[in-house]
């Protein structure tokens, strides 16, 4: 069984995540999601083939300024951050081949 992604408050702020370097998947979403624990089975596995790859659970919701930064509408989002800067996003993944093209999307 996969572990269960653990979305917590998070104390990053958007000039934080801005400036952050190297690439950084933002990952928002909430442990009570169903949606969020269905990909997590996707995700997971990629995420952990790709150490050169930082990622922070963001728990989302009304109210949340970071979410609301990016525009998050659906969760789970994920959103790949090349220094800084968003280089690709997805939203809801129904495969593990949809995370590894957002990746690739960086190293491209």
């Amino acid at each position: 069984m996969m572990p269960a992604a653990n979305y917590a408050a998070s104390e990053l702020q958007r000039e934080t995540a801005d400036s952050l370097p190297g690439l950084v998947v933002l990952q928002f979403g909430t442990n009570w999601c169903g949606y969020c624990q269905n990909a997590q089975a996707l995700i997971e596995p990629v995420m952990a083939s790709r150490p050169d790859v930082a990622r922070h659970f963001i728990e989302d919701g009304p109210g949340r300024p970071l979410g609301r930064s990016y525009r998050v509408k659906q969760w789970p989002t994920l959103v790949l951050l090349r220094d800084g800067v968003e280089a690709g996003r997805l939203v809801r993944p129904q495969d593990a081949e949809q995370v590894r093209d957002l990746l690739k999307v960086a190293t491209a």
